[in-house]
């Protein structure tokens, strides 16, 4: 297999690296769990190849990973095996945004910081248009249309049907950056001021909040767009997913997701709370 694996499969691989370890098994230990040599176990551990669910479970079993953790080991495992609705947007969805969709889907908490548009599970559907048609890798309408249609299946389907917690930092420069025609912008305004507005609620898994101009020189600012992808039945897990023209960069290694936690606390300590965040979403759309 050539090139970076996909994260779900690294994701993954190193779990299985650390429970073995953390019971002292070396590699042989865990290929007679299998009765597979000791090679398969390495490639499984390096995500470069996969493995069955029947296996997984086997090991998982054998390390005494409770099954509650197993089942949310097999969901980011498995999604991808399943046939699923972004494997018909081939155009617009590289395999690396493949990849960070299928795990999406299935993280329970998505930390999202964004210092230069509306995060896509935010934008309104003329917003997205807006954003599909300045988007040169698009060469097509119906790319285009797809890009669009892309991003409203994921807000169904992440924020509508199965709502992780969803913490959203915005730089007051997405506030003032200008998408699409001035009653784009406004009605995009109006319902981030919407959400900010019930961020307060107890139950309101969505939390809106802005940083403004006023906050000054923050470190975390400079990392650029970055959304932080956690499952909570399986905490020690955690994806870093950096924006790229490529499609993104992943990161799993648990210091980089350590530093990348530090840094989003950072942002949303230095951020407006939410009910200030509406108040200024408000004011500008009024103006």
């Amino acid at each position: 297999m050539t090139g970076t694996p996909p994260v779900r499969r690294r994701l993954l691989g190193a779990a299985l690296r650390r429970y073995r370890e953390a019971l002292g098994y070396g590699l042989e230990d865990a290929a007679r769990i299998l009765d597979c040599d000791r090679s398969k176990i390495s490639r499984i551990e390096t995500g470069q190849r996969g493995i069955r669910v029947k296996e997984l479970r086997e090991l998982l079993s054998e390390y005494g990973v409770p099954d509650e953790e197993q089942a949310g080991l097999v969901a980011v495992a498995h999604r991808g095996r399943q046939h699923g609705w972004w494997q018909d947007y081939p155009d617009v969805l590289t395999d690396v945004r493949q990849d960070y969709v299928m795990l999406e889907a299935v993280a329970s908490e998505i930390l999202a910081y964004e210092p230069q548009q509306v995060p896509d599970l935010l934008q309104t559907a003329d917003y997205a248009r807006a954003v599909a048609d300045a988007d040169p890798a698009f060469s097509s309408d119906d790319q285009r249309a797809h890009a669009v249609e892309v991003k409203l299946t994921r807000q169904q389907i992440v924020v509508g049907e199965r709502p992780p917690r969803f913490d959203v930092v915005l730089s007051e420069s997405v506030l003032h950056h200008a998408v699409g025609a001035a009653g784009v912008m406004r009605t995009q305004l109006a319902a981030l001021a919407a959400i900010a507005s019930r961020s307060e609620d107890s139950g309101e898994l969505i939390t809106l909040r802005v940083l403004p101009f006023a906050a000054g020189a923050c470190a975390a600012a400079g990392t650029g767009p970055m959304t932080i992808l956690r499952f909570s039945k399986t905490p020690t897990l955690g994806v870093i997913h950096l924006a790229t023209l490529s499609g993104g960069i992943s990161l799993e290694d648990q210091e980089d997701v350590s530093r990348y936690l530090r840094a989003f606390a950072q942002l949303r300590g230095s951020a407006l709370t939410p009910v200030a965040s509406a108040r200024l979403l408000r004011q500008l759309t009024m103006e």
